[in-house]
C-alpha cells in the first residue's frame, strides 16, 4: 500500500511517516500543497492523508483537482476544526474520509486501511496459495500452520504478489508498491528482498521468476 502526507506541521509528518512505515505501508510526505501536487502527478497512491489548510496549493484545491480528474486516489482529509460545518465542508468537495485533530494513531491506520480497499479491486480478507496464508488485517502468515516472522517490506511484497492473482509484478512495480519515491529503481532492493522472502517461506518454491516480467506466485501443483 502506497500512501502520500500531506501536511505541514513537521513534528506531526514525522510521527505518521515512521507510524505508517511500521504498519508496513510506503510512505511520501511533503510538507506543502505545491509538492503534494507534483508527487500526485507522478506517482500511483492508494491513499492520500490531506491537511486542508496548506501552504502552497491550499488542500481543498488538492481534492477538488483529484476528484475532477477521476483519480483513483482515496482522500482522508486532516483538520483542526471539529466543527460539523467544517466536516460537511470537506465531504462535499470529494474526500472519501474526515478526521479532526487530535486524533489516534490506531484510528487513522484503521481509515487508512479501509480507503485504501476501496481504492483497488477487492480482495479477500485472507489471501492464500497452495498451504500459505496472509492475514492483511492481523499482519500475520502462515505456511502449512507454521507462524513466518516477515519484515514490513517482506510483508508487503508478499502481500502484492497474493493480491496479483497469479499475474506477474515487475521489480519496478515492487518498488512502487512496498518502497517509497526515494527507492532508487537501479538497485538491487527488491532482488535482495525477494531472496530473504523465498529463504523464509522455504520450501518446496512459492514465487517464480518470470525472466523479463518480474516475479509471480507459483501455479498450484506445479
Amino acid at each position: 500500500m502506497r500512501v502520500l502526507i500531506a501536511e505541514d506541521e513537521e513534528d506531526l509528518v514525522e510521527i505518521l511517516t515512521e507510524g505508517l512505515r511500521r504498519e508496513g505501508m510506503a510512505v511520501d510526505a511533503t510538507l506543502d500543497g505545491t509538492t503534494a501536487t507534483e508527487l500526485l502527478a507522478v506517482n500511483s497512491y492508494h491513499v492520500l492523508i490531506l491537511d486542508r489548510d496548506l501552504p502552497g496549493v491550499h488542500g481543498d484545491e488538492i481534492c477538488r483537482r483529484l476528484v475532477a480528474d477521476g483519480s483513483e486516489t482515496r482522500i482522508l482529509m486532516l483538520t483542526a476544526s471539529v466543527s460539523t460545518h467544517d466536516r460537511v465542508a470537506g465531504l462535499t468537495l470529494g474526500a472519501d474520509d474526515y478526521l479532526a485533530k487530535p486524533f489516534a494513531f490506531a484510528e487513522l491506520v484503521a481509515r487508512v486501511r479501509a480507503l485504501a480497499r476501496r481504492a483497488q479491486p477487492p480482495i479477500p480478507p485472507l489471501l492464500t496459495h497452495a498451504d500459505l496464508t496472509l492475514d492483511p488485517a492481523r499482519r500475520i502468515v502462515e505456511r502449512d500452520g507454521r507462524r513466518i516472522p516477515l519484515t514490513p517490506k517482506e510483508f508487503a511484497v508478499l502481500e502484492t504478489l497474493l493480491s496479483a492473482r497469479g499475474a506477474a509484478i515487475s521489480n519496478e512495480e515492487l518498488l512502487e508498491r512496498a518502497w517509497d519515491a526515494h527507492a532508487d529503481p537501479f538497485t538491487n532492493t527488491a532482488r535482495v528482498t525477494m531472496v530473504r522472502l523465498r529463504r523464509k517461506l522455504g520450501p518446496p518454491p512459492l514465487i517464480d521468476t518470470v525472466p523479463g516480467a518480474g516475479y509471480r506466485m507459483t501455479d498450484v501443483g506445479e
